[in-house]
């Protein structure tokens, strides 16, 4: 009885083992040769390897996991438009000429300008999405018609898989524009014929900021106050103003209600005092608005619970 369930346990095993999977492999690839003239199986075996490298290279998981990521990220981005000249590219542009261009600029043509890249900004978020889950897609089309033992049907849709391939590359091509906000393209002139003489010609770009986000690592509640700590995952070169909100969760009273404020900061490192011990409060942190933003989808949330008071000691003698 012992030898027999010990030759089962060997038997799980050699078909558990990596050279199990692999006799198998060959087993199959003998099988399809049987099904093919050699000069057919070398033709279906530089197609088929064609067909694993673009699976392993320019769709490989683990590139398509960090393009989901880079699009969850600018799902969190906040959105800007930038004034520039028609000569400069973005990120090219002098500090000193938004103020000077500005005020030459019709308002009412700005807001509308403003509302068209709000429109812009959420289509492309919406197409990055499509864009990669055709992507996902099309990869699992073809994985699983690697994985077919019958080498037949890959030779005889190879026009078909062909055209999936440059379909999958114009895809990809297609995402990674996308993903880089573009122009605004302006249907009416910003600035009066009077005024265009004073400033070079304009564009109208879309562009995008990293989220600010929480540390939750280092910030930490107190019996009547927090420390707080932000950061952005790309520091811009100019300090930037923050907004941060906070509120009691699940206020009794209207003295409770009250234990809720707004409060402007300009560091990544901030506290919040006289607060209630023993208590839950929600903070949220975002840029200040300004007269640029088009869309800001997300606000990063955090929420902490005061410490209690510690236990009173007994009355002295």
């Amino acid at each position: 009885m012992n030898l027999q369930v010990t030759g089962l346990d060997l038997d799980r095993m050699k078909l558990d083992s990596p050279q199990c999977f692999l006799d198998q492999e060959e087993a199959e690839e003998a099988k399809g040769r049987q099904l093919l003239e050699p000069e057919t199986w070398r033709t279906y075996a530089e197609r088929r390897n064609a067909v694993h490298k673009f699976l392993t290279s320019a769709l490989s998981p683990q590139l398509l996991r960090r393009h989901r990521a880079r699009v969850e990220l600018l799902k969190k981005c906040s959105y800007y438009i930038e004034i520039l000249p028609k000569h400069l590219a973005l990120g090219d542009q002098n500090p000193q000429l938004l103020p000077s261009t500005f005020q030459f600029i019709n308002p009412k043509k700005f807001q509308r300008m403003k509302q068209v890249g709000t429109a812009q900004t959420k289509i492309q978020l919406v197409l990055l999405g499509e864009l990669l889950e055709q992507l996902d897609h099309g990869r699992c089309e073809l994985d699983a018609l690697l994985q077919s033992p019958d080498p037949r049907p890959f030779l005889a849709g190879w026009g078909l898989v062909e055209q999936r391939l440059a379909d999958l590359s114009a895809v990809m091509d297609s995402f990674l524009a996308t993903m880089v906000p573009g122009r605004l393209h302006i249907k009416h002139r910003l600035v009066s014929d009077l005024s265009a003489t004073k400033i070079p010609p304009i564009q109208l770009m879309l562009s995008a900021k990293m989220p600010v986000v929480f540390d939750r690592q280092q910030s930490v509640a107190h019996q009547d106050w927090v420390s707080l700590r932000c950061f952005v995952t790309l520091q811009p070169a100019v300090p930037e103003q923050f907004e941060l909100r906070y509120e009691l969760l699940d206020p009794q009273t209207r003295q409770e209600y009250m234990q809720r404020a707004t409060v402007p900061v300009a560091a990544c490192a901030f506290d919040v005092r006289n607060l209630l011990p023993n208590r839950s409060y929600k903070f949220t942190i975002k840029r200040v608005e300004g007269c640029m933003l088009v869309y800001e989808p997300w606000l990063d949330s955090l929420t902490l619970q005061t410490r209690p008071r510690p236990p009173e000691g007994p009355a002295p003698p």
